[in-house]
């Protein structure tokens, strides 16, 4: 290609400037670089917490670009459409972007890819949203894992490239092609109401994502295997809103933990396990696609879950009135933050899974709506995790009961206290803050009694162990 044509570089969940291989691949390229982020039907199919909080990271990732003097060009349509149009416009000679591994994005760009090569466009596609590459990682029979201790034992002592930085510039073209302006995507009108009260829960961008880094490995990794799982302590890294969008790359969390590991902080092994879980996911979701869904363990297909989402006890479920405070409080935090401890995701996809003999793919479908964190790896494992459906499961005996959880790991009450307004004088802010955010169709007010158990959880959780015992696999 001529020293001058330019290079697109196609972002897509990579919204980062730091440790992008394929835009480090361009910079250093010398060409014209064209940053470009395409609305195309995979975006439009996402729930409404998720693509309003992908609105709001492109913005920034805007914002970061023009501070080294360049832009990001937004257009919408099919992908390759889209693509051939700016090269058509601009003269440019290759297109990078960043692999994603979930089959609709592997079918459209092998699509993409081969129209493109064909059409004599460099086509490339680079690492970064992931350490270890889902066919790198095999067992010693050449398989891939299907449990996670022996996956991490296999990837653990691997070398992880150390992070790259970030261009100080990028070539500009000599003419920039058209852009469409974000705001008339209108990327959050599904969040409603919602939006403004999710907002300061919201940190965006790289920036952002690498002060939660420094700040949780100076004050938090060290008590992170304890404070992990209480949800009325911030003990957790917040990093996985920053992940599921590239504002940080997993390798560049890798690095900060395994200093941490190196200076003696006792927590360090236990977020590192958390990020190989993270790629634990990737493997799953590249190696068995159906893991987003069916269940992946094919027996389970007979199991007879409900799969009425009208049904009361699912309503319920959704808006936080079961009955049981770990629950409410849980997916109250949800719909206030767009995130939820993951000691809450446990107990409350238990609850749905085991106590109400409801379909994981329920609970799925409302996380893919709710989420500002949303990952279609990490949100199909965990629930099929939590159902018993899933790879390296929770066995089916194992039905977590949400008032013994409550009373191990928020024993001073802090967590309910925050997220539940009813039977208290004075209600949190953020437990206030839960009912400005709901529909007005949900009818609920902070002065109503507290919800009654929409089941005795002794009787749920009896029901579901005959179930379990009596299946026919």
């Amino acid at each position: 290609m001529s020293g001058k044509s330019p290079v697109i570089v196609w972002f897509r969940r990579d919204l980062r400037l730091t440790d992008h291989p394929a835009l480090d691949m361009a910079a250093q390229s010398g060409r014209p670089v064209i940053p470009l982020f395409i609305r195309d039907d995979q975006i439009d199919d996402l729930g409404a917490a998720p693509k309003w909080r992908l609105g709001l990271g492109i913005e920034t990732l805007a914002d970061r670009l023009a501070e080294i003097s360049s832009r990001l060009i937004l257009r919408q349509g099919k992908a390759l459409d889209v693509i051939r149009a700016v090269v058509a416009q601009t003269g440019a000679a290759a297109v990078y972007w960043t692999r994603l591994y979930d089959p609709n994005s592997i079918q459209r760009d092998a699509r993409i890819k081969n129209a493109l090569i064909e059409e004599g466009v460099d086509a490339r596609s680079f690492g970064g949203h992931l350490m270890f590459e889902p066919w790198t990682v095999e067992t010693k029979a050449g398989g891939y894992y299907k449990v996670y201790t022996p996956f991490w034992n296999a990837v653990k002592n691997r070398g992880v490239g150390a992070p790259v930085g970030g261009p100080a510039a990028l070539t500009q073209p000599a003419t920039w092609p058209d852009s469409d302006d974000i705001a008339q995507w209108k990327m959050g009108a599904a969040m409603q109401r919602g939006a403004r009260i999710v907002r300061p829960f919201v940190q965006l961008g790289e920036d952002a994502a690498q002060a939660r880094l420094e700040k949780f490995i100076a004050h938090g990794i060290a008590e992170y295997r304890r404070n992990r799982d209480l949800p009325g302590v911030d003990g957790t890294s917040n990093l996985s809103e920053n992940l599921a969008l590239g504002e940080i790359s997993p390798r560049q969390c890798w690095h900060a933990g395994q200093r941490a590991l190196n200076e003696g902080k006792s927590g360090a092994e236990t977020f590192l396990k958390e990020l190989v879980w993270r790629e634990f996911a990737y493997h799953l979701m590249y190696h068995t696609p159906r893991i987003l869904t069916e269940n992946w363990r094919e027996e389970w297909k007979s199991f007879p879950w409900n799969q009425d989402e009208r049904r009361a006890e699912v309503q319920a479920w959704k808006q936080g009135r079961t009955g049981e405070r770990f629950v409410d409080a849980a997916m109250r935090e949800l719909y206030v933050t767009g995130r939820m401890h993951n000691r809450g995701r446990m107990i409350v996809a238990s609850y749905l899974t085991k106590h109400l003999m409801c379909h994981w793919r329920i609970g799925q479908k409302w996380f893919q709506e709710c989420l500002i964190d949303w990952d279609p790896a990490s949100n199909a494992l965990g629930w099929q995790w939590s159902a018993g459906s899933g790879p390296d499961a929770t066995p089916y005996f194992r039905v977590f009961n949400p008032e013994t959880q409550l009373a191990k790991f928020d024993s001073d009450g802090a967590y309910v206290r925050r997220w539940i307004a009813e039977e208290y004088s004075e209600p949190h802010s953020d437990a206030l803050a839960f009912f400005q955010a709901i529909p007005e169709g949900w009818n609920m007010k902070p002065s109503d009694p507290y919800p009654e158990k929409i089941i005795a959880l002794d009787n749920g959780r009896t029901r579901a162990l005959e179930i379990y015992k009596s299946r026919n696999f």
